[in-house]
């Protein structure tokens, strides 16, 4: 079960060197969260006589007004027999302290570094690490004394400041330890904050102090004043023994030999003085770690796993150098890209809207034209007699012919080039999409629009060559009329009309509407054909050509510009740096502790 306690001193070692202490941060906390003991108790109510008496040794600071500024995370690791007593400071890794006297100089010191050489307090905690054979394995939260008066130095504020912290304190411990002396109880509002605690254990101090004929068995049998557990009572060392330097070891001796010997405590001994405390502690300690591991597990797998979305969602850091920089945005190019393609793909919704204009839209274009105006019977008859000029065709009206063909299907480059447009606006809606789904676009909004804007001129590009190439197919079928599609035509033996007759009288109603009937035959086969060749020219000039080379362009301008134009590409929301660095350093955490307690074996 000794391990279960160490585990909480290694994940709460990882708190603060990460920077998680609690209290009300933005960021997940773990701190909040572990088990562990608060000491509670009013300024000179022998606070720190009782923790040196567990610990045995002479380490914390001493004086008048408020000694203790900042919480002294004590973690007490029990050693073998014989080995040196050492302690360590978490801000000062592998250094050994044996000589306790720095120990209690180095509390001071980092103390002043943090709050100044003033009176004010902080509650960001020393952590403070002590091996000895002497020790059982615990961990307490040592609190500044609870005080009702500022002294000199300190702001007015300094009572209620001290209180919250203890309140803050106390609400998430796992156990209170209260030590009141028993002359200076206090009462009021900072007795029922800790009475509220469901496991506080009471320590009174200075029962040796007391006056004579009066002694403390009804408080220590919880008769005038209850808690959930006994009160235990302790005798500190005098300040003669201080001063002398009085060994500890000494010192419990004595301390047992008082509750041993003296009438009214006698009945009492076997749970009174320090050497009792530290063991009920830790005892407790550990019973409450065991019950806390699974909730803390789930807390710990279920907070990776938020911290791990927003961390993705809030994207990458900046690189630090050029080359960096540039190969971080070319990573989030080709991120935009291939969402890009995806959508084109159909692995993402959207690309199936281009299929609709080659299947729907293009075949019910091709399908309104109208070409009554082409093949009336007015227009047919006018260009067949302006095309035979001054000297009638001798079988067939074949520049007729061609000039009917040749207006007609000039009409289908309207739907060829609504196709492109179609198609063209469907691409940028695809990019718009593929830029609001690349999360590290939104990361950067100056890289975002940069992005778009080279997209989109990219499309702009291809949809002037598509353009060119579909309409340049509608050319093609008016420059050369398929030959077998009239040679299979039965031969007209009689043309009809009188030769006799004026040019514009030459030719019959029946003659004209077959010409009119055989040129609608032609342009209907040609649109049919330019069905699928539009689409295809379509497919291959713009849709296949995003996909390959959309940021081509890009690309080749990103290479040549300045690195301040380039870091200005990457310009991002100083609140978003600071809370990436935050969520980094909380997900490091939270993996070392998951590691720890994977590595823990307990009893179940």
């Amino acid at each position: 079960m000794e391990n279960l306690i160490s585990l909480v001193n290694k994940i709460q070692r990882a708190c603060t060197a990460l920077g998680d202490h609690g209290e009300g941060s933005a960021l997940p906390t773990l701190w909040d969260s572990l088990p562990s003991i608060a000491v509670v108790g009013g300024q000179s109510s022998g606070k720190s006589s009782v923790l040196e008496s567990v610990v045995g040794k002479d380490f914390l600071p001493r004086g008048s007004g408020i000694v203790t500024r900042r919480p002294l995370v004590l973690q007490l690791h029990k050693t073998e027999e014989g080995s040196r007593e050492y302690a360590e400071f978490l801000h000062l890794p592998r250094k050994r302290f044996t000589d306790f006297a720095a120990v209690r100089k180095e509390i001071q010191d980092e103390t002043d570094r943090e709050t100044g050489r003033t009176k004010q307090i902080s509650s960001v905690p020393i952590h403070l690490s002590i091996y000895s054979p002497n020790v059982v394995n615990l961990t307490l939260i040592d609190l500044p004394g609870l005080t009702k008066v500022a002294v000199e130095g300190q702001p007015d504020s300094i009572v209620q400041d001290i209180e919250n912290m203890v309140r803050s304190y106390i609400e998430k411990a796992s156990i209170t330890l209260l030590i009141p002396s028993f002359n200076k109880f206090f009462t009021g509002s900072k007795s029922r904050c800790v009475r509220k605690c469901e496991r506080t254990f009471g320590v009174l101090t200075k029962i040796d102090l007391m006056d004579k004929g009066t002694d403390a068995v009804d408080m220590l049998e919880g008769r005038a004043y209850r808690l959930k557990y006994p009160w235990i009572g302790v005798v500190n060392r005098s300040q003669a023994d201080i001063n002398k330097n009085t060994d500890m070891i000494a010192a419990r001796r004595r301390e047992r030999e008082y509750f041993s010997n003296t009438p009214e405590y006698k009945h009492l001994a076997h749970r009174m003085g320090s050497e009792h405390l530290a063991k009920m502690l830790s005892k407790h300690l550990e019973a409450v770690i065991k019950s806390k591991i699974p909730g803390i597990q789930s807390l710990i797998s279920k907070t990776i796993a938020e911290i791990e979305a927003e961390l993705s969602r809030l994207g990458r850091p900046i690189a630090a150098d050029d080359g960096g920089k540039l190969y971080a945005i070319m990573e989030i190019c080709r991120s935009f890209d291939q969402i890009f393609k995806e959508h084109l793909d159909g692995v993402r919704p959207g690309g199936d809207k281009i299929y609709n204009v080659f299947d729907n839209q293009l075949p019910a274009a091709l399908k309104r034209l109208q070409f009554d105006k082409q093949l009336s019977m007015e227009n047919i008859k006018k260009l067949i007699t302006e095309a035979d000029g001054y000297q009638p065709h001798l079988i067939a009206p074949e520049q007729g012919y061609r000039r009917l063909i040749e207006s007609s299907l000039t009409t289908i480059r309207g739907p060829a080039e609504a196709a492109v447009d179609a198609v063209h606006s469907l691409l940028k809606d695809l990019v718009h999409k593929a830029i609001n789904e690349t999360l590290e676009l939104k990361q950067y909004p100056g890289l975002r629009v940069e992005v778009g804007n080279a997209a989109i001129d990219s499309l702009e590009r291809m949809r002037e060559e598509s353009k060119k190439a579909t309409l340049q197919l509608v050319d093609m079928e008016c420059g050369y009329l398929t030959v077998d599609f009239f040679r299979r035509l039965p031969h007209d033996v009689d043309k009809g009309g009188n030769p006799t007759h004026s040019v514009f009288d030459r030719y019959n109603d029946s003659y004209l509407r077959r010409i009119g009937t055989t040129v609608l035959s032609y342009v209907n086969m040609v649109c049919a054909s330019l069905r699928h060749l539009i689409p295809k020219s379509i497919v291959y000039c713009q849709v296949r050509e995003a996909k390959r080379s959309l940021l081509d362009h890009f690309f080749t301008d990103i290479g040549k510009i300045e690195p301040k134009r380039l870091s200005s590409l990457l310009n991002e929301d100083p609140a978003i740096m600071e809370r990436r660095s935050g969520l980094s350093k909380r997900l490091e955490l939270y993996r070392s502790a998951q590691a720890e307690i994977d590595a823990v074996a307990w009893s179940k």
